[in-house]
């Protein structure tokens, strides 16, 4: 027997002497005493040895993408041998499949492996079994793998001899010949604008002699070229040179023949080009009057007149970005939704300007960036004259029954459409029509009204089927325009989705478009497919006669985005295009330290309306009162919203307003934000996995430091938002220290925040290819980590269950228990009926005295008679003298357990 706790066994003495020296607690007693007894003893928790009769085997299966397909070729059979091999009854054997994460197959129902092959985390596996392991059973673990760890296994020894248990690897043999592999691509982490930096790439493999090497920026290739292998190892060095600011993603790719591992082949890394900052314009004005303006104004401006080339990585080094009339079908994905965090957590601005593709009608509304906007895009419900009628004509031919994913081309076509009915208002109406060789109609043109009306309408359109046959366009726009052309609405619109391979029956669409437009109607097509397809010219004319848009994709899960973009266009196309009067309110010199001489009409403006937190300076003089000039706060950074053109049609008046620059350059100066205060700095480094930032301050932060620590905000991937925060470490007086782990390829954007001041950092990465680093000093780590535990590497399977030395305990503490709760029962029985035991014992003592003179006294012959008379008397109650006093009663509840006198 052990006592786990014998500390408690002090508590002894301190009852004796509680017991001697208040002698009302009457400790002394037997019943007392056995329950404080009993309790010390099972605070000092008991337990006694005991044989055991079973082991658990915990076996390990390497999932990562460096060894899936052997551990798949395998695993049956090591199962086979391991589950016949159990030499105990009571044996048990459980499997984990690990990578990155470590997944219990008991737990996973037997599925496949779903977490992510990017990493081999050994030791946290490791770990994770012996969490999960049951302390009271001998226990071995197992692990097949080819022993290249993604992490260090530094204390997963010691871990595992604290444990008890045996750690036993199985190396998994390479069967696939030599292996180039590309280990590094160095380059610095921040240089200048024009400075000339060098980029480094190392190449190990099997062979000596030349391997072709590719190295691109931003997915632009810059050279092809060799590295030449000397003993197995090559490196190739070039320089580069950028005159504009930003972050850029450099990629290096070797093409070796017969390499047995493609995985390794590639590796990237990210370079920030550092200067003053800038101001980002995407326009769609060539030139754009305000590019002039500002840089006049010795702003520093990037121009952008291609959205589609725009990365996240031109943020970096960016204080603000302008967009002037841009789309947003045109603007990258990743970009606008990297604009969130680059506003509230980087402290960046962001600023929109009006035009007839911009705000609401450029399909803005509800996108990444409208909650950022100091304008809210929503129609009012008693805006009649701008709500919208809509017919969605949709192709349902056979081709569309053609599986994508885990449905066909037409399921994701109906949610195109029930997204497109999600977009648009109470007032709007909305029609559609599946068409094959004929059109039918799913809905009949109606207004939406409720969303109890909308979530029925959306139950008809999912509902839709393909049906074989072609898509005979004509008669679907045919069917859409009889139903529209009888509306009174001001925007009468037809979505026309087809396939580009297959549109048939064009016969006189020409008239029908012409009819169309002269009445006010417009066609928009959205083709699946490409530009090259055979029916994709006649799809174009379509839209380009019904003055409307065209969308292609050959990606039919984009197709509910899409059509979002598209409705959006249509439905929030609120553009006022007749010339409003404008009037000034004042608040201006929240931006200007002066007023500004307003302009008193605009040509034009995008209907929308402010939010409760922002401000407007300008708003016009119509049934609307809508802000042309808007503006407000948002996280860290600032946002600001000019509802009418600054370039382009609707602008002559605004290009003729003597305060043009003035108001350009005010706007732009208040959205960049204040410069960063002196005696603060961020230095950042990237090294293997780990990510590490210093952030240096002088004295006067300390105090403004020591009431509000600052923040660091990070974002994981393009468009991802905020995630976890990081907590600091004070290393010395100014000097705080943060450090991460990356994940293999995680592209991380942060933010220091300091009060009201942002300093943001990266993109950045942790580089690529961190799986298929084979690097031998991981397995003698294995090797060494297994033999201090115990383990060793398994050749046969039937040696995985020999069992440990493990010596097992059961707990006494449950059986305890009911002694110590009869104890205090018994105990409490006992005071309550004022039992004496020293009573008790004395009446025991008497007894046998008692019958031995009653045996002596009666005569032998009379022994029945005296059995029956002891039977009476035993039984008969006591008779009292004449004149006896009763018996008295005790006077107080201690005097009832006082000893009695014999």
């Amino acid at each position: 027997m052990v006592f786990r706790d014998p500390q408690w066994l002090g508590l002894l003495p301190v009852l004796i002497l509680a017991g001697w020296m208040w002698r009302g607690l009457k400790l002394h007693q037997p019943l007392r005493a056995a329950i404080l007894l009993v309790t010390v003893f099972l605070l000092m928790r008991p337990q006694w040895r005991r044989l055991t009769g079973g082991m658990d085997l915990w076996v390990l299966l390497d999932r990562s993408a460096s060894t899936e397909a052997r551990v798949d070729q395998g695993f049956p059979e090591w199962k086979r041998l391991l589950e016949s091999g159990k030499p105990r009854r009571g044996d048990e054997v459980h499997f984990v499949d690990f990578a990155a994460d470590a997944v219990p197959q008991e737990l996973n129902a037997g599925g496949p492996y779903t977490g992510s092959r990017a990493q081999t985390r050994t030791g946290s596996a490791v770990q994770q079994a012996l969490a999960l392991r049951d302390e009271n059973r001998p226990a071995r673990i197992l692990v097949f793998t080819d022993g290249f760890s993604t992490e260090p296994l530094t204390g997963v020894a010691e871990k595992l001899a604290g444990a008890k248990v045996p750690l036993d690897f199985r190396l998994l043999s390479d069967a696939g010949g030599g292996d180039f592999q590309l280990r590094r691509l160095q380059l610095p982490g921040r240089t200048q604008v024009n400075e000339p930096f060098l980029v480094e790439v190392e190449v190990t493999g099997p062979a000596d002699g030349p391997v072709p090497l590719t190295v691109s920026r931003n997915g632009q290739k810059l050279t092809d070229s060799e590295v030449v292998l000397t003993k197995g190892r090559g490196v190739a060095r070039f320089t580069d040179r950028l005159g504009i600011t930003g972050s850029f993603r450099y990629e290096a790719q070797i093409l070796p023949k017969n390499d047995s591992h493609l995985g390794n082949n590639r590796y990237e890394g990210w370079i920030e080009i550092g200067g003053g900052p800038r101001l980002l314009l995407v326009t769609n004005y060539i030139p754009d009057p305000l590019e002039a303006v500002l840089q006049g104004q010795g702003f520093a401006v990037e121009v952008v007149s291609d959205p589609g080339k725009l990365q996240p990585g031109q943020l970096s080094g960016c204080r603000g970005v302008i967009l002037n009339n841009v789309p947003a079908w045109e603007v990258p994905a990743d970009f606008l939704n990297s604009l969130k965090f680059f506003v509230n957590f980087q402290g960046g601005g962001l600023m929109m300007a009006g035009g007839r593709k911009s705000f609401g009608s450029g399909g803005y509304f509800r996108s990444a960036i409208d909650e950022l906007l100091p304008v809210s895009m929503e129609l009012k419900k008693d805006q009649k004259k701008l709500a919208a009628a809509m017919v969605i004509v949709m192709d349902r031919s056979g081709s569309m029954a053609a599986t994508v994913g885990g449905g066909t081309k037409m399921d994701l076509a109906n949610e195109g459409a029930a997204r497109a009915v999600e977009l648009l208002g109470y007032q709007d109406m909305v029609g559609v029509y599946a068409v094959d060789s004929e059109a039918h109609e799913v809905v009949g043109l109606q207004q939406i009204g409720s969303d109890d009306n909308r979530g029925k309408l959306n139950e008809r359109i999912r509902k839709v089927r393909s049906e074989g046959g072609g898509i005979f366009v004509y008669n679907g726009l045919k069917a859409g325009w009889e139903a529209l052309k009888n509306t009174q609405y001001g925007t009468r619109h037809l979505i026309l989705f087809a396939d580009a391979a297959d549109a048939e029956q064009p016969e006189d669409y020409i008239n029908l478009l012409a009819q169309m437009t002269a009445e006010g109607g417009t066609v928009s097509v959205i083709a699946l497919g490409l530009e090259t397809d055979s029916d994709a010219a006649f799809l174009k004319d379509v839209a380009t006669r019904g003055n409307g848009r065209i969308f292609f994709t050959d990606r039919a899960e984009d197709l509910p985005n899409v059509f979002t973009a598209e409705t959006v266009a249509v439905a929030r196309s609120a553009f006022v295009k007749d010339p409003v009067p404008a009037s000034a309110n004042g608040l201006w010199a929240e931006v200007a330290g002066r007023p500004l001489d307003w302009l008193g009409e605009v040509d034009g403006y995008n209907l929308s309306y402010r939010r409760d937190w922002a401000s407007q300076g300008l708003v016009s003089k119509d049934e609307f009162e809508a802000p042309l000039v808007a503006w407000g706060q948002r996280g860290s950074g600032r946002s600001a919203a000019v509802s009418f053109p600054l370039g382009g049609e609707f602008s002559d008046r605004v290009r003729a307003w003597p305060k043009y620059g003035d108001f350009a350059q005010t706007l732009s100066r208040w959205l960049l934000g204040q410069d960063l205060p002196a005696g603060l700095g961020l230095r950042w480094d990237v090294t293997g996995t780990e990510l590490s930032l210093d952030l240096m301050y002088d004295d006067e932060w300390e105090a403004k430091f020591a009431a509000q620590a600052p923040r660091i905000a990070l974002a994981r991937g393009m468009r991802a938002e905020a995630g976890p925060e990081l907590t600091w470490q004070r290393m010395s007086p100014g000097h705080y220290r943060a450090a991460m782990t990356l994940e293999e390829g995680d592209v991380i954007r942060g933010a220091v925040q300091a009060g009201q001041f942002a300093i943001p950092f990266g993109p950045l990465s942790a580089g690529s290819n961190v799986e298929w680093m084979f690097d031998t000093a991981r397995v003698e780590e294995l090797r060494q980590t297994a033999a201090e535990s115990g383990g060793r590497e398994l050749l046969d399977l039937k040696d995985a269950w020999k069992a440990p030395p493990v010596t097992q305990f059961t707990d006494l503490r449950l059986w305890l228990l009911p002694v110590l709760l009869g104890l205090v029962l018994t105990e409490a029985l006992a005071t309550r009926l004022g039992w004496s035991f020293a009573e008790l014992w004395s009446r025991r003592a008497r007894r046998p005295a008692a019958a031995a003179q009653g045996q002596a006294a009666t005569p032998q012959p009379a022994a029945m008679a005296s059995d029956n008379a002891g039977a009476d008397q035993r039984t008969s109650p006591p008779v009292l003298e004449k004149n006896a006093a009763p018996p008295r009663k005790p006077e107080s509840r201690d005097a009832a357990f006082s000893p009695v006198s014999p």
